[in-house]
């Protein structure tokens, strides 16, 4: 090719070049067309698929709320929950009492002490108390004074009838004590009987509901979750109201049976200072 033809070409290259955009279509010589302005698309409502009815978003978790599950749920399964509530609303009342009780037995037990140790004649306690022995610590306190005052019903003892004395004052205490630690501890075993029982109710109302559920899937022929979560809710419901009254039953039966241990030593530990007093007493009386 010689050079004339070869500056030719090379013109005729670059005019088509030049003349190019002209001849582009006309989708490709226009600019990108921009998105409309709006609200965002994630706020747009979709169109459920067709022959799918949609259900508002606040219907369905109204649904699986505490009061609609319970009249959706089985008999039995309303039964278990119904008995549930009453043992927990009834361990709640037991709770209740016994903190208000040995809140007072303790308050009481110290403002005794406080007069006991104070200075004040035995005679002037008992008269004080006898009339309203309100608290353990007061009647076992009677209890052992009467013992020891009648003794002295028939002039002063001889010095071998003071062993029998000091035995029957003792056993008087402690029988003292005993009634009194039955009368706190009352109501405990119904706690203690709440709180092992009520897992396993609930555990039977969760086995009834998951047997409805499959019971659902195997006449409908259907595994989705519409039908499988609304029974699997109910069941699940009844286990959380089993622990619902099972929890504080456990905890606070542990707690009063330690506070009660403690309260039941102190009146020993209390019985154990009076009898030696009440027996130095004995001796002095009788040595006369």
């Amino acid at each position: 090719m010689t050079p004339r033809q070869v500056a030719a070409a090379a013109v005729a290259i670059l005019t088509l070049a030049f003349a190019a955009p002209s001849f582009a279509p006309q989708a490709f010589a226009q600019a990108p067309i921009a998105a409309p302005v709006g609200a965002p698309a994630q706020s747009q409502t979709l169109d459920a698929p067709p022959g799918v009815a949609s259900a508002p978003s606040g219907d369905v978790a109204s649904s699986f709320s505490i009061i609609p599950m319970f009249m959706r749920a089985d008999h039995v399964v309303k039964a278990v929950m119904i008995l549930l509530l009453a043992a927990s609303l009834w361990s709640w009342t037991i709770i209740f009492n016994k903190l208000m009780l040995l809140a007072s037995l303790k308050r009481k037990a110290k403002r005794f002490e406080k007069l006991f140790w104070s200075g004040q004649s035995l005679d002037e306690l008992y008269q004080q108390f006898a009339a309203h022995n309100d608290h353990p610590l007061a009647a076992m306190f009677i209890a052992g004074l009467r013992e020891w005052r009648r003794a002295f019903e028939g002039g002063t003892p001889r010095e071998t009838a003071l062993p029998g004395i000091k035995e029957r004052i003792d056993k008087a205490m402690s029988v003292t004590i005993l009634r009194e630690a039955d009368g706190i501890e009352r109501q405990l075993g119904i706690l203690a009987t709440i709180g092992s029982v009520s897992p396993f109710v609930g555990l039977f109302g969760t086995v009834w509901g998951i047997m409805n559920t499959f019971t659902a899937i195997a006449i409908r022929h259907d595994t989705s979750l519409a039908v499988v979560a609304p029974g699997i809710a109910e069941a699940l419901f009844a286990t959380a109201l089993g622990l619902l009254a099972a929890i504080p039953a456990v905890i606070f039966y542990n707690r009063f049976v330690a506070e009660i241990g403690r309260y039941v030593n102190q009146l020993d530990a209390f019985a154990d200072e009076f009898s030696s007093i009440l027996s130095r007493q004995l001796d002095d009386k009788a040595g006369r």
